[in-house]
């Protein structure tokens, strides 16, 4: 009897030790991924054009654009969603669909022209519009091709507003704190699709 209540004694113990093994797993996996994100993988957006290669086979081998619904159309297969996807992923996913046709495919994709990292800048800056940007990109660069502030501008109230799913998160950002001796406002890196304001 006792050896019962000392074995269920030792199995909740060990429970509950495996229980918080796993959440501090969890939580160390999470910076992970943010800096996986920081790292800039490129995610395909739409009119981003593509150079899809499948090895030995020049018929399924095309550059293909993607579209505004952000598909891609190939042979045999049709439309697959290319949009959120990196490359090696959406290689991934070409590889499975092939398999049904070509034995052992091995495939390819390039990202032959980038045309979906697109930022918009807006308020009292020297040429207000939308910036078509090639590689990572900070909120000082987008704001300097942008020709600088105007006299009236609150360099310390910049908000960018950045897409999550139907609505926006609004990040402030302060100009003078960003290139001030003090360094206390990192210089944040843009994603697709995000709006400066500088009132």
């Amino acid at each position: 009897m006792i050896r019962r209540k000392l074995l269920f004694t030792a199995l909740a113990v060990l429970s509950v030790v495996a229980i918080r093994l796993a959440s501090a797993q969890e939580q160390v996996k999470a910076p992970d991924q943010e800096k996986a994100q920081e790292r800039g993988d490129y995610r395909i957006g739409p009119e981003d054009v593509l150079n899809i290669v499948v090895w030995n086979n020049t018929a399924m081998s095309m550059v293909v654009p993607v579209r505004p619904d952000g598909m891609i159309s190939l042979p045999l297969l049709n439309d697959v969603q290319a949009e959120g996807r990196t490359p090696m992923e959406l290689r991934d996913i070409l590889k499975k669909r092939l398999v049904e046709y070509i034995p052992a495919p091995e495939v390819s994709v390039i990202v032959n022209d980038v045309k979906s990292f697109n930022v918009t800048v807006i308020g009292e800056v020297g040429k207000v519009g939308r910036l078509n940007l090639r590689s990572r990109t900070t909120v000082l660069d987008a704001l300097a091709q942008s020709g600088g502030f105007n006299n009236f501008a609150s360099r310390s109230r910049i908000v960018v507003l950045r897409p999550e799913g139907k609505t926006f998160k609004r990040i402030p950002f302060n100009y003078n704190k960003a290139v001030g001796d003090s360094r206390e406002q990192e210089n944040l890196f843009l994603q697709p699709g995000d709006i400066i304001m500088v009132p």
